[in-house]
């Protein structure tokens, strides 16, 4: 399958503005492309499951990326070429859920997970009683159901397992200093029932309080996310990756009424497929523009789940062209 990432000429949640000549340089998107540039210039030649190949190194600096700047939210879109938005955020909504199954997705135009949920594939992991487009107790199932008894993608499983992602949003209104704000989509127990590990295996939140001087009030906290990735294909999902738990903190500050802090990126293996360095090596010669900015077009506060596409404004998204990279499966 090739993916491109391409969205169409106009997508319903992003406002694109001209670019000025007065944008300070994006730094932060030099950090992903100084990578990129490294594990191809000096990763090591490896074999892979999907049989593709791949230039690699293991536990790079991590990537950072500020999710406000003087109050405005910011969305780390990659700018060097164009980010498919639209599946970005269709999937994050989708892991949210708690939705299995990849057909609501691949209706809606979104193919992402397409491979991994054909016939052939599941006949492949020995998967077939499992129906076509039943993926198992993926991101989603962990995050809302962890430890709940898989059944398939059909199975009303209201009430069972934890809910991981809603006790830490309690736990942020509540306990804002707690260091147990984990969401953990890695249960080896369920690893054989999915047909993907999870890539982006777990994420840690922080709140932070800038220092007030004697006597100022209590200033609002600062949500902060950093991600472990075991598994980051550079060139496709790395770039996805890094947008989708950026708009997953962008949510939960909306609905704790805390300011977006930060993302930081710590990778475990990270690769580039030998069929994606060509698109890559072009991806390098171009120049970041400035991220775009975020508006979130709800009430603050309410409830993480019952959000729609429309929800998320995009403005100031003016990245490259697409590159055509092909999705190793």
């Amino acid at each position: 399958m090739t993916v491109t990432q391409s969205a169409p000429a106009v997508e319903p949640t992003t406002q694109s503005t001209p670019e000025t000549m007065s944008s300070p340089p994006n730094t932060e998107e030099h950090q992903y492309l100084d990578l990129c540039r490294e594990i191809i210039d000096q990763g090591e030649l490896r074999q892979d499951r999907t049989g593709t190949g791949t230039y690699s190194i293991f536990a790079p600096r991590p990537l950072k990326f500020a999710l406000s700047t003087s109050g405005v939210p910011v969305l780390p879109l990659l700018t060097t070429k164009r980010v498919f938005t639209r599946a970005i955020i269709a999937e994050l909504l989708w892991f949210i859920s708690g939705n299995t199954s990849s057909t609501p997705l691949s209706a809606a135009g979104v193919k992402i997970w397409d491979g991994n949920g054909s016939r052939a594939f599941l006949d492949s992991l020995g998967l077939h009683d499992r129906a076509e487009g039943d993926l198992g107790p993926v991101y989603g199932f962990q995050w809302r159901h962890f430890g709940a008894n898989y059944v398939s993608a059909d199975t009303d499983y209201t009430g069972q397992g934890y809910d991981q992602l809603a006790r830490i949003i309690d736990t942020l209104r509540t306990n804002p200093y707690d260091r147990r704000m984990v969401l953990s989509a890695w249960n080896p127990r369920d690893l054989h029932q999915m047909v993907l590990p999870p890539c982006h295996m777990f994420a840690q939140f922080y709140v932070s309080f800038p220092r007030s001087a004697e006597g100022e009030e209590k200033p609002r906290g600062h949500l902060h996310c950093q991600l472990y990735q075991r598994s980051c294909d550079m060139g496709l999902g790395v770039p996805f990756n890094i947008a989708s738990y950026a708009l997953l903190t962008h949510m939960l500050a909306h609905v704790c009424d805390l300011v977006p802090g930060s993302l930081t990126h710590v990778m475990g293996d990270a690769h580039v497929y030998l069929n994606h360095v060509d698109a890559l090596r072009t991806q390098l010669e171009r120049e970041p523009r400035a991220f775009p900015t975020l508006e979130i077009a709800r009430p603050p506060g309410g409830s993480i789940d019952g959000w729609k596409p429309e929800d998320f404004v995009i403005k100031g998204y003016t990245p490259h062209k697409t590159i055509a990279m092909e999705m190793s499966v």
